[in-house]
């Protein structure tokens, strides 16, 4: 934890500074021009799904680019002070689940899926992808968002079970030791939940879908270099972050 304070603290100040404190942040609830995706070079990047039209920009009315490209800017620092994975920290690639590119990345991120509707080109695309080893963090949604969430994976894999997760699980464990599930909240009322999509079922091969429920860790990501919330909470969001990387990563 200490490493993280000290860490985050210090990277927070830097792009406080530079985007000019509190006076830097109000261009991200406006539109944010989309940039083009870096060309894979073996190194890890963050990897944002699409869904719906490409409109060439991310704005609050296009829910899976909530967070971009702060959040992930964020995110991708502190893995690199934290690990050996040279992240880009600067690039966001955006593909669709029926994007051949998409499967030269271990770990994708879907914002928001309250929303979300695919194609079956794009159903079949993140089947194939989840059973060829890809790990999904899904992050950003509501209570009232479950059943649409639900009947979309559920076209991706028939067969799926949910699986509430507890402490003990060693995605909570795969670097930093997450104490409680009782996170602090953005803006959702508690309880975060936390759940997931195992490999044939099976809760001792590996987790597949990662789902923060109820819940919104990217917010922290986005907002950690202006003083809106406490170190400590943006902490906790990025102690989950890497714990998902890590084990996505190593399983």
């Amino acid at each position: 934890m200490l490493v993280v304070l000290l860490v985050l603290g210090s990277v927070a100040t830097a792009l406080a500074q530079r985007r000019g404190g509190f006076g830097g942040f109000g261009g991200r609830r406006g539109r944010e021009v989309i940039r083009p995706n870096t060309p894979y070079d073996g190194r890890f990047m963050f990897v944002r799904i699409r869904y719906g039209p490409d409109y060439g920009y991310a704005s609050q009315g296009l829910p899976w680019s909530h967070d971009y490209p702060a959040g992930e800017q964020h995110f991708m620092k502190i893995l690199n002070e934290l690990s050996l994975l040279n992240p880009h920290t600067e690039e966001t690639n955006i593909v669709t689940f029926d994007d051949p590119e998409l499967f030269k990345y271990p770990v994708a991120y879907l914002c928001e899926p309250g929303g979300w509707v695919m194609s079956d080109q794009e159903a079949l695309g993140l089947r194939t992808y989840l059973q060829k080893g890809g790990f999904m963090i899904v992050d950003d949604f509501r209570m009232q968002h479950w059943g649409n969430f639900e009947s979309q994976i559920l076209r991706v894999l028939p067969e799926a079970r949910f699986y509430d997760l507890d402490i003990g699980n060693p995605i909570f464990h795969s670097f930093f030791e997450i104490k409680t599930l009782d996170v602090p909240q953005y803006y959702d009322p508690p309880p975060a939940i936390f759940r997931a999509i195992y490999e044939d079922n099976d809760p001792s091969k590996r987790i597949m879908v990662m789902i923060n429920y109820n819940t919104d860790i990217s917010e922290y990501w986005e907002w950690s270099d202006t003083g809106l919330k406490p170190i400590d909470e943006s902490n906790e969001a990025y102690n989950l972050g890497v714990n998902y990387i890590i084990y996505g990563m190593t399983r």
